[in-house]
């Protein structure tokens, strides 16, 4: 993944262009007072972070009640999904 460092004053002054760069998979990190304040990427890299990060925390919280043994049979957990379905079809059709 690229980097670009830059001023926000400098990325003020060429915003558009710095944008179309994103678009690539670059991101570019903001500078104020030469301290980093913000990044900025493309939406669909940010929104592909969000979903992996998402996915990972699934995964540690399944880790998690795994080794603490709170389980429940897949069988018993489609059966509740089934009928809970049911439920909802009957009430509204």
């Amino acid at each position: 993944m690229q980097e670009q460092i830059i001023s926000l004053t400098d990325f003020k002054a060429s915003a558009s262009r710095l944008l179309q760069e994103t678009r690539g998979g670059a991101n570019i990190i903001l500078t104020q007072n030469g301290t980093a304040s913000a990044v900025v990427q493309d939406y669909a890299t940010y929104r592909a972070q969000q979903d992996a990060f998402l996915m990972l925390k699934l995964m540690v919280q399944g880790e998690a009640d795994a080794q603490k043994n709170r389980l429940t049979p897949q069988a018993k957990v489609f059966d509740t999904l089934r009928t809970s379905l049911l439920k909802q079809q009957k009430r509204h059709g």
